[in-house]
């Protein structure tokens, strides 16, 4: 399978996988608040993943202890590719009030590459799905860049 394909393919299923490196946990409740029936994001295709091995896209919330990055980097090599990883709320994508901490690490972009940003403390469901959406309109414009491409050669 290609990756223009993968793509594709993610675009119009993307499963999430979600974990908490640490923190107060309010960002977790308004992600497992985003995946009720309320906002039903399955119509669209977005599910929770049972296992990394399935996900497509990485819930990052909280902020990153020492502990927790080493789990989190495992996570991050556990996933297929092509992959994908959303920072949600302030502490996963700058450390929050934790920043400074001796136990964390400012971002969880110092720990895996990150592609899309959900800052606020924490944010609300709709900001947590219009980063979804804005990262599945991020792969189709790859998908295109990657079909054009292989047009041309």
């Amino acid at each position: 399978m290609s990756l223009a394909t993968s793509y594709k393919l993610i675009r119009y299923s993307p499963w999430l996988v979600h974990f908490n490196t640490g923190g107060c946990n309010g960002c977790d409740i308004e992600v497992l608040a985003a995946l009720t029936p309320l906002y039903d994001p399955e119509r669209y295709g977005v599910r929770l993943a049972p296992t990394p091995r399935h996900g497509d896209i990485l819930i990052v919330t909280g902020a990153i202890t020492k502990k927790a990055a080493e789990r989190l980097k495992r996570i991050y090599e556990q996933m297929p590719r092509p992959k994908f990883v959303m920072a949600v709320g302030t502490c996963a994508v700058s450390g929050g009030v934790f920043a400074g901490s001796y136990a964390t690490i400012p971002g969880a972009d110092k720990v895996i590459p990150v592609d899309i940003y959900v800052p606020g403390c924490p944010p609300r469901p709709e900001a947590i799905l219009d980063g979804i959406v804005k990262l599945v309109l991020k792969l189709e414009e790859e998908a295109r860049k990657l079909r054009s491409a292989v047009h041309r050669t």
